[in-house]
């Protein structure tokens, strides 16, 4: 997954954008993408930050500084807007808001779920995951050494937001835009009177955003559609400057919006015809395994086989939504199989 254009975090400093904006990295500790990029945005009464990064020593200390070396003290941080509620987003927004006094602002949808989470103990969460697995037909072992311990839940938000609402971002119009599919509360922000796009993870320039479905067997959603939905809603808003969560700022997020769907249109073909040359329904497990990656399965580390997992259930979801494949009940793991035309 990674981009000869992407550079180490060692090698990212916090950027001026132009028109009030500002970027500072983050780094990700253990992770390939190496950092989360926070923005602030500046207002008469104290800016708001996109994203806050990991819940880390190192991750607070380089947020930290790298707003101070913009001339940005935490301390007078006006809120924090989360695009979504993974780790390496809204992870630093409790300690902001413990230090600023400011509010998190987050999607109606991810905040239900980080309610969810935090009334979860860790015994109930493993639990929750190795029951997932099974049903998704992970061999014992597999699912031994998947339920490791995950990240705490980030911090409740105070406010929470619906598509179109505007940010508390006086002097400035920023618009919360719902584009669900990695999360089911990911939002993007449209920053309107400098046609820039804050894409948080649904567009990235190089590589495409995870796109799973939790549990994997859930049949009363679905997330691929929702996200290619949520492409198209992009699209429609016109050429504008992207600033992403990772990697790097890009111009004309419609564009690559447009690519990102072929990518999985495509995907969709594979998986279809895939199934269609089985003499017997397949689980979850058994297609994830049979899909190409990043890397051969073999090689892959089994938090990232339980991701592989999630992502071949959201594109089977898919297809059967668009009567392409069917799922055999009655089993001890969830199956599909092609629907012959």
């Amino acid at each position: 997954m990674t981009s000869s254009r992407r550079r180490p975090y060692t090698e990212q400093r916090p950027q001026d954008l132009g028109g009030g904006v500002w970027s500072v990295p983050v780094p990700i500790p253990g992770n390939p993408l190496g950092y989360t990029l926070v923005y602030a945005v500046e207002s008469p009464r104290g800016p708001v930050l996109v994203d806050a990064g990991w819940n880390h020593p190192d991750a607070w200390e380089a947020l930290r500084g790298g707003l101070g070396s913009l001339g940005i003290d935490v301390a007078g941080v006006r809120g924090v807007v989360v695009t979504h509620f993974h780790p390496d987003h809204a992870g630093l927004a409790g300690q902001v808001r413990e230090v600023s006094g400011g509010w998190i602002a987050m999607h109606e949808a991810d905040a239900a779920l980080v309610r969810l989470m935090r009334g979860f103990s860790d015994g109930e969460q493993r639990g929750f995951q190795a029951d997932m697995l099974r049903r998704a037909g992970a061999g014992p072992g597999e699912v031994d050494v998947a339920t490791a311990d995950r990240p705490r839940p980030p911090a409740q938000p105070d406010r929470e937001l619906a598509d179109g609402d505007l940010v508390d971002l006086p002097g400035r119009k920023l618009r919360a835009i719902h584009t669900p599919g990695h999360t089911p509360g990911h939002i993007c922000l449209h920053l309107e009177d400098a046609d820039r796009l804050f894409t948080g993870d649904h567009i990235l320039p190089d590589i495409t955003p995870h796109v799973g479905i939790y549990p994997f067997d859930r049949d009363d959603v679905d997330p691929l559609g929702d996200f290619l939905s949520s492409l198209d809603r992009v699209g429609e808003l016109g050429p504008l400057d992207a600033l992403p969560a990772h990697e790097w700022i890009f111009p004309d997020a419609g564009a690559r919006a447009a690519v990102i769907r072929r990518h999985h249109e495509d995907k969709l073909d594979r998986l279809a015809a895939l199934l269609s040359e089985r003499a017997q329904p397949l689980t979850i497990w058994e297609v994830a395994a049979m899909m190409t990656w990043n890397r051969p399965w073999a090689d892959l580390a089994p938090a990232l086989r339980g991701m592989a997992a999630g992502e071949a259930a959201a594109h089977l979801r898919t297809l059967e939504a668009r009567g392409r494949i069917r799922r055999v009940s009655g089993l001890d793991a969830v199956r599909f199989e092609a629907i012959e035309s």
